[in-house]
């Protein structure tokens, strides 16, 4: 990051309260719009949180599912205890009852992983990764669209029915596809560009409500 770059990002307010109030990250806001829009944390035990770093969401996902188990103690759907696991090729500082995976999603290992940790199928999938941006906006929109392509495949194995994923997106050619694939998959489909979002930014996030 130039020196101008950074200095702009410091000044930049959901920058500012992300660090007054503990948050590693601005993008912790982009969750908490999602949440308060689709409340995707409603039963949420144990949750997969990809491209974690530098692991805001993570901190957020561990509030909620330690909510969770107090909360919804009753004759309804509940778990015992929560369990979370954030993956990136990024380091994350360790968090307190958070299995840190360092591994590529794409990675074949991925499926080992996740099986040996979580015993039972996961409520809640979200990921914020990102591809290295090349420069190119079409070349960028085709790797990301892949990404996601390899993120809603996984959740078709490891994903609960009536489960919930959120996933990072490029709108470009493709995100229709992409749109009516999520369609296929979940009973209720959402996109949403947070107010966190920087205004050059041409990301956005599909939630997919309701696994089929």
């Amino acid at each position: 990051m130039t020196d101008n770059k950074s200095f702009k990002h410091k000044q930049d307010p959901h920058y500012i309260r992300a660090k007054k109030e503990g948050y590693r990250a601005r993008s912790a806001f982009k969750l908490l719009e999602i949440q308060h829009r689709y409340k995707i944390f409603k039963r949420a035990f144990y949750i997969l949180d990809i491209g974690s770093a530098p692991g805001s969401w993570l901190q957020l996902i561990k509030e909620y599912a330690k909510k969770n188990l107090e909360k919804y103690n009753d004759q309804h759907y509940h778990r015992e205890d929560y369990k979370i696991m954030g993956v990136d090729i990024k380091h994350i500082t360790p968090i307190d009852n958070v299995k840190i995976l360092k591994l590529d999603i794409s990675d074949d290992d991925i499926k080992e992983e996740l099986s040996s940790f979580f015993d039972a199928k996961i409520d809640l999938v979200i990921s914020d990764a990102s591809i290295k941006k090349k420069g190119d906006k079409f070349t960028d929109h085709i790797n990301q669209i892949k990404l996601c392509y390899d993120i809603l495949n996984l959740t078709k194995t490891f994903l609960k029915k009536k489960g919930i994923l959120v996933l990072k997106c490029f709108q470009g050619i493709d995100f229709k596809k992409l749109h009516d694939d999520f369609k296929k998959n979940f009973n209720i489909v959402k996109s949403l560009k947070p107010e966190a979002t920087k205004k050059t930014s041409n990301e956005i996030y599909l939630i997919g409500l309701k696994k089929k």
